[in-house]
């Protein structure tokens, strides 16, 4: 199989679908890897490295679409993008697709086979292709939400660790998944008073029995929602259902409770947010202010650190990708089924139940397409 891979063209988007390591692993299994010219310099990876494992080096992204048999991006293409797409493509990336209507649309016009990273569901309900990008949206949800606490940057003024004699910063954590858990180790590695709240009882005593009495836990309803986050500093937004938009449960009547210059941050924001005054932002310009409350909702968080999202992404991938690459992508789901559930779009029909119930469209069943 021909596998292309391009230079990601979203706004501040440093990261790469592919490394010089796992075009070195295509090729050894006996597949051509083609590059966009460039492809990789925004994540520390030159096209001299991608030559050297094997890979052909083409000068745009538009002679890599034409010519390969499966595209590996890491974000959703762009409507700049939807041109190259065409039938029996396969699509493997990113897509969100709950919260873009118009990628949906172009997607199923054109026939691509598109598979989503995010909506592939391993058997013991992992989300292994999600999982890292998690780990390092939490871990750097805390950091970001830390330096817009500070004075300058139109925050509160408050030090996540306080100092002797003075009070720590509280944190509330809204969602106990990967996401949650990472920005509670973050965050208490920086000294904070944290509180996390999930409607899942086994997962809060989980983190119960790995941070103790370190953290406070709470069952999330709106009333506890509203009353933690009117003492907050910091809230993180950490809400993931699979393939569907993200509910509010963070209302915008409670922000008038909150302390002026507390900050938001919405790791959500790929599927809509979960909170009602959420909209995208992009690193360039990554905050704004709503009734006193700074938002912080970039839709592409990782890609502040591309070196180490890249190389993190691309582990999660690569076993998958070289078993489509490998049977095509039919054969890949009858060697192991669960990239089924990773598949959004398939030959003009959507496949995900998920997105298909964001848009009240009709979802085909992937299992009798092929």
């Amino acid at each position: 199989m021909k596998i292309g891979c391009v230079k990601e063209i979203k706004n501040n988007e440093f990261r790469v679908g592919l490394t010089p390591d796992s075009v070195k692993t295509y090729v050894n299994a006996g597949h051509a890897v083609l590059m966009e010219k460039g492809a990789g310099l925004g994540s520390g990876f030159t096209d001299d490295e991608y030559a050297a494992a094997g890979a052909e080096i083409r000068p745009t992204a538009a002679e890599v679409w034409a010519e390969v048999d499966m595209m590996v991006k890491v974000k959703e293409p762009l409507p700049e993008e939807y041109g190259f797409f065409r039938e029996n493509l396969i699509l493997f990336t990113y897509l969100h697709l709950a919260a873009d209507r118009p990628l949906t649309d172009a997607l199923l016009a054109s026939g691509v086979k598109a598979v989503a990273y995010e909506t592939l569901i391993e058997r013991n309900g992992s989300i292994p292709m999600l999982a890292p990008m998690s780990q390092i949206a939490g871990r750097l949800s805390v950091q970001e939400g830390a330096k817009y606490l500070e004075k300058p940057f139109g925050g509160s003024g408050v030090l996540l660790s306080g100092v002797p004699g003075t009070p720590k910063a509280k944190v509330v954590v809204l969602g106990a998944g990967n996401v949650g858990t990472n920005a509670c180790k973050i965050a208490l590695g920086m000294g904070a008073d944290v509180t996390v709240l999930d409607i899942n009882l086994e997962r809060l005593a989980y983190l119960d029995d790995i941070f103790g009495a370190r953290i406070n836990t709470m069952y999330s309803s709106d009333g506890a929602i509203e009353k933690a986050v009117a003492d907050a500093d910091l809230v993180i937004g950490s809400i993931l259902i699979p393939g569907k938009a993200a509910p509010k449960i963070m209302k915008r009547a409670y922000l008038k409770n909150m302390r002026p210059g507390s900050v938001i941050v919405d790791v959500a924001v790929d599927q809509g947010g979960c909170c009602e005054t959420t909209k995208v932002t992009y690193h360039d310009a990554p905050t704004f202010v709503v009734d006193g409350v700074i938002h912080y909702c970039v839709g592409n968080m990782p890609g502040a650190v591309p070196r180490t999202s890249t190389i993190a992404l691309v582990h999660a991938t690569l076993r998958y990708g070289l078993l489509i690459a490998a049977h095509g992508l039919e054969d890949a789901c009858r060697e192991n089924d669960v990239i089924y559930s990773g598949i959004n779009t398939y030959d003009g029909k959507l496949t995900c139940r998920n997105v298909a119930e964001s848009y009240g469209l009709e979802c085909a069943d992937i299992r009798k397409l092929f």
